[in-house]
């Protein structure tokens, strides 16, 4: 499947000012997945698409939603500081990265854009959503927080998005998104879009019982991972792995890459290694602020430093271009998961590579992962040649956690069902 179709997003009957927007952030072609279901939300229509990461969904729902707020009157009870849109996602940064599309997106369409996530900023964040805001992109804990303070209403909601609602479902968001769409106007009085890499049965209830009849689009890649993603796996000691993956890193030299970690004790214990043997790094797991999260995050994709070290937290929702290698230190657990940490490279029709460690403890995690892709990775031999022998770590100083909590911050920041948003 080619990445850009033929289709341009000036073809479709969309503002001017949504097109200048486009242009100047790089949109021209569609692709698949914005050729398909652009055209059907441009009509009214509610659309529930399913495709792979990495696909352009974020850009795909972003023009529709801002298209028709532009193009359609407001509700006659409309209240001037009320969201037109409401945009849900599964974590924080998969929020912070929508928004951020929106800003560039909706640049030149006067259009307002606010932020509910949990971790950070709270009184800000509160303090822009009480100023009013046209498109509220938020995460369902903190978002409920807000709406059950009457920070903003949802009365007069003309479009409502769920992006990854299959993540949605995996985290235990199913009630909380339930709740925030029961407080929306009825299926029929609004637009609504729903993306999520598989459309499954637990979807498909989920788009009958709150959307209006959705026109179903599949768009679906030969395998579940991406076309040029070059795979490959080696079978190392548990021992040999850190020698193993300074090889790797000596002998490919990757222009950008993520290392990720099953957990945060060996994340600190990989990220020491490989500062400690001339490797610039960050280190990016659960319990980093969201300040500072956002910092590293800035930094590594300005290129500040090379290689990122991270758990799970970082698989999804993040758009970083140009990451060569992606290197699961530690297999992970479920098919899911690998396709998503993997996904973190070849994004937007670029080449990237994916190398395994299935070591003593995760080796045989890699049949489900096999199974779920439907193919054979590629073994690799763990050779003398590979190993570099090491120089000693960095001392690592004992990380405080502020605040006695995981997400850092103040008591207002702890608040109900988000505390599930902070851990991630």
């Amino acid at each position: 499947m080619n990445h850009l179709t033929e289709t341009r997003f000036k073809d479709f009957d969309i503002r001017p000012e949504l097109i200048k927007g486009l242009d100047e952030a790089g949109f021209e072609f569609c692709t698949p997945i914005q050729e398909q279901s652009i055209p059907i939300a441009l009509t009214g229509k509610d659309v529930a698409g399913e495709a792979q990461t990495g696909t352009g969904k974020t850009a795909a729902f972003m023009v529709a939603c801002i298209n028709h707020l532009l193009t359609n009157p407001a509700h006659e009870k409309h209240q001037k500081n009320q969201p037109r849109a409401m945009i849900l996602a599964p974590t924080r940064e998969l929020a912070i990265q929508i928004h951020k599309d929106a800003l560039l997106i909706g640049k030149y369409t006067g259009l307002k854009f606010g932020l509910a996530y949990g971790g950070t900023d709270y009184d800000k964040q509160r303090n822009i959503l009480l100023a009013g805001v046209d498109i509220l992109i938020g995460t369902p804990g903190r978002t409920i927080d807000f709406f059950k303070q009457k920070v903003f209403n949802l009365k007069t909601c003309d479009v409502v998005i769920l992006d990854e609602a299959d993540r949605m479902f995996d985290l235990g968001f199913i009630d909380d998104m339930r709740y925030l769409l029961n407080r929306c106007p009825v299926p029929d009085k609004r637009l609504s879009m729903l993306f999520s890499a598989t459309l499954s049965h637990r979807i498909g209830e989920l788009a009958y019982v709150h959307m209006n009849d959705p026109a179903e689009i599949r768009i679906q890649a030969e395998t579940k991972t991406a076309d040029k993603i070059e795979q490959s796996i080696y079978y190392p000691a548990n021992e040999e792995k850190i020698p193993l993956l300074l090889g790797l890193m000596k002998k490919l030299k990757p222009t950008r890459s993520i290392v990720f970690i099953n957990t945060k004790r060996v994340a600190d214990k990989v990220y020491a290694w490989l500062e400690g043997n001339g490797y610039k790094s960050a280190l990016l797991s659960g319990d980093v602020p969201q300040k500072k999260r956002e910092v590293l995050l800035k930094k590594f994709q300005n290129g500040e430093f090379s290689t990122l070290v991270a758990t799970d937290v970082a698989a999804r929702g993040l758009h970083i271009p140009e990451v060569s290698h992606v290197f699961n230190f530690d297999l992970p657990q479920s098919g899911e998961d690998y396709v998503h940490r993997i996904g973190r490279t070849a994004r937007a029709g670029a080449s990237g590579f994916a190398i395994s460690f299935a070591c003593e403890d995760y080796a045989h995690y890699i049949m489900d992962i096999e199974e779920y892709i439907d193919q054979k990775i590629g073994r690799e031999t763990v050779s003398s040649d590979l190993l570099t022998e090491p120089k000693p770590p960095i001392k690592m100083e004992r990380r405080p956690r502020p605040g006695g909590n995981r997400g850092g911050g103040n008591r207002n920041q702890n608040r109900g069902r988000d505390n599930r948003n902070r851990r991630r």
